[in-house]
């Protein structure tokens, strides 16, 4: 298990759940606060908002859900990336990304796996921290492996939401069924957007099943 290390190099990190965090030239602590787990859904759309990446897949899909029930959208983005949604777009800086750095071995420590492009998928990691930072509850389409983690960079997204203990869901696309994040596991289930600021990220590879999974998630959280 990882010890109390997530840490950006500052002099007297502050902790957040257990861990250090620490950023470029000020400390980081999740946004939370904003959103706190009292602040539960009032079914109107209007009052919630996604943070996302905008890419084609899952990413997109959960923006093209978020337009047709009325939720506000944010998709971060930085120079030389490339999304297929421009509703929402908000362009990181190089200090912003900065904030969002870590360790490539403390990645690769959580992932249980190693990168080949390391600077390339830094960029993704730093782009990832922002939005699990502003979005309270977490959810993600792609594949639970037998780790526990999700494959490919959606990965990260789903190991910040357990470290900043977030409401954490993922749909795997092989078992085609949800699964909540409860007492170090995951439990199968079918959530609901419950709080006001929510992340939604992904696989790429998005079939129909996966698709389907993310429709219905906005239905049954903002049909009246």
């Amino acid at each position: 298990m990882l010890s109390a290390v997530f840490c950006f190099f500052w002099e007297r990190p502050p902790c957040v759940g257990g861990f250090a965090v620490c950023g470029g030239s000020r400390p980081v602590i999740p946004a939370a606060n904003h959103t706190m787990k009292g602040e539960l859904r009032m079914g109107k759309g209007s009052d919630f908002k996604l943070f996302s990446g905008g890419l084609n897949g899952a990413e997109a899909e959960f923006g093209v859900q978020s337009e047709k029930w009325g939720v506000q959208e944010v998709n971060f983005t930085y120079a030389g990336h490339k999304p297929s949604r421009d509703r929402g777009l908000v362009t990181l800086t190089p200090e912003e990304m900065q904030r969002g750095d870590i360790s490539m071995e403390i990645v690769c420590m959580r992932m249980n796996r190693s990168y080949s492009n390391a600077e390339a998928i830094r960029k993704v990691m730093q782009m990832i921290f922002h939005m699990v930072n502003n979005g309270f509850q977490v959810f993600a389409v792609g594949w639970i492996q037998s780790d526990d983690t999700v494959k490919g960079g959606t990965g990260w997204a789903v190991e910040l939401a357990k470290l900043f203990n977030r409401p954490l869901s993922v749909f795997d696309q092989d078992r085609r069924a949800w699964f909540t994040w409860m007492d170090n596991g995951w439990v199968e289930s079918v959530p609901v957007i419950e709080h006001k600021t929510f992340v939604g990220t992904g696989t790429r590879h998005l079939g129909e099943d996966g698709r389907r999974a993310v429709a219905e998630l906005f239905e049954r959280s903002f049909k009246s």
